[in-house]
């Protein structure tokens, strides 16, 4: 590759926006839900389509349902996301972020994958 090819590749991947926010992934089957955050969106089914693919996912109940329903009846959704350009502390704004998410949605037990935090 040529050097020119090569600083444009570059300037166009600084210019390229990231965006950090909360997902969900759903079991299209019985309607329950994983509620997930991520500094950066893109890739994030990627990886955890590869850590249940894997048999590897930390979630056990969420690897469950994918192994006896089939990665066919899940889908993954971003249900809120925000530029981290101009983001101060991305943990802190996540972590709010899906606070909101898991008062609003509830997804736990029945509804849900994720387990209540212990105040």
């Amino acid at each position: 590759m040529d050097k020119d090819k090569r600083k444009e590749l570059i300037e166009a991947y600084k210019q390229m926006k990231v965006y950090m926010g909360v997902y969900q992934i759903k079991n299209n089957e019985n309607a329950k839900v994983l509620i997930g955050t991520s500094s950066n969106l893109k890739n994030r089914w990627l990886t955890l389509r590869m850590q249940l693919e894997a048999n590897k996912h930390p979630n056990t109940r969420l690897q469950k349902d994918w192994n006896d329903f089939g990665p066919e009846n899940f889908s993954y959704e971003v249900i809120e996301q925000k530029e981290c350009k101009d983001i101060v502390n991305i943990n802190w704004e996540l972590e709010n972020m899906e606070k909101e998410w898991l008062e609003k949605l509830q997804p736990y037990d029945d509804k849900g994958y994720n387990k209540k935090q212990v105040q």
